[in-house]
Order: C-alpha cells, then sequence, then structure tokens
C-alpha cells in the first residue's frame, strides 16, 4: 500500500490548513521509551516517497527523515521512558508522548490525524485513522521522524549494554534478547511491568 496526501486535501479543501501526523514506535519494545514523531507537512513539499517507517529500509528511513526536518512546517518528538510506562501503563505513556510531540511544534496545527488511536485526549481536531502509517502520508512521515530518533537512541544505549543487542534488536523482544534477559536479567531501562515470553 503507498501512502496519498488525499486525506489532508480533502481537509484542505474544508480549510484547514496546518494539518499534523502523529505516530509512536517502540509501543511493544521491552526496552527504552515509546517514542511520537509529529509532523505538518508543506503541501507544496510532498515527496511520495515517504511511506511507513516498518515499510521502508533504514538507510532510506534516515534520507527521508532529512526531507522532512528541511521542508515540514513543523516537527515535533516526543517520550515517555520505561518507569513511566510501568506506572502508567503503554497506552497512557503512549498518549502522553503523543502530547509532548504536538507541543514541541513550531507552530500549533489546527486538525490531527492520528494512527488508530482517537485522539480525543487532544485539544485539538482530528481523528484517528485505521492503519494511518499506510494511508496518509503526514501520519507516515511522523512515523519515520519517530523510528529514525528512536533507533539512533538504541545505538547510542548499545553501546552501554552491549549484551544485550540493542543495535540489532532495537529493544523489541527477539529470542536473543529475551535469552539475555533471562541469563543476566533487566537494566534499569528495561519495562518491568511487561510479560516476556520465553522461547
Amino acid at each position: 500500500m503507498t501512502c496519498s496526501f488525499d486525506i489532508e486535501s480533502k481537509l484542505i479543501n474544508q480549510k484547514y490548513s496546518r494539518i499534523c501526523g502523529i505516530d509512536e514506535v517502540g509501543r511493544g519494545a521491552l526496552f527504552g521509551p515509546v517514542v511520537s514523531g509529529a509532523v505538518i507537512l508543506d503541501p507544496e513539499k510532498i515527496n511520495f516517497e515517504i511511506n511507513d517507517s516498518k515499510q521502508v529500509s533504514p538507510k532510506k528511513r534516515i534520507i527521508l527523515a532529512d526531507y522532512i526536518y528541511e521542508n515540514a512546517i513543523g516537527c515535533g518528538i516526543g517520550w515517555c521512558w520505561n518507569d513511566m510506562i510501568d506506572e502508567i501503563n503503554i497506552l497512557n505513556a503512549t498518549k502522553r508522548s503523543m502530547k509532548m510531540a504536538l507541543k514541541n511544534l513550531q507552530i500549533d496545527p489546527d486538525y490531527v490525524l492520528m494512527d488508530a488511536i482517537n485522539p480525543d485526549f487532544l485539544s485539538v481536531n482530528g481523528e484517528g485513522v485505521i492503519k494511518g502509517d499506510s494511508i496518509s502520508i503526514s501520519i507516515a512521515a511522523a512515523s519515520i521522524i519517530a523510528k529514525v530518533f528512536r533507533d539512533s537512541l538504541m545505538a547510542q544505549f548499545a553501546e552501554y549494554f552491549g549484551e544485550y543487542n540493542l543495535s540489532k534488536n532495537k529493544g523489541y523482544p527477539t529470542r536473543n534478547h529475551i535469552s539475555t534477559l533471562n541469563r543476566k536479567g533487566a537494566t534499569s531501562f528495561h519495562r518491568k511491568s511487561f510479560k516476556i515470553k520465553n522461547g
């Protein structure tokens, strides 16, 4: 499936002018924060190579993230760390990271498009779009900057926690990651509330 600017174009015809895509990454990880991106694209500078971050190679994601930062009207990143995830649960932590991403935008949006989640917890009009990161180029752009940010963070953590192979698994529950956890135990950056299944 290829992303398009169709939803955004319809909203522009309804007189919205600052349409923000929001998406998160790291929700299913065992290590580190959940990270959200928020992007208001410039309708005159749409790059149709932008797609769901999971469908784009790591090298291409970095190139696209650079393009987004240089050409978007606004970009924001938000996060919520593992200790807060353990305290308030992953859904509420995800919403908190999205609020931060929105707050960190350079300009206030007048409408938000969010992947799957209903944005009724935000103080701006908007809608949740099922499989939004595969449909809306604004949501896909948000997923890309969030993914590049979080992957870079995991690469930095990998220098200190080499045995957990974070540069490869990005904190997700791979067999190797779970095996290392069972053998060495959790670090202070692991999510203690997440159930770890063996194998």
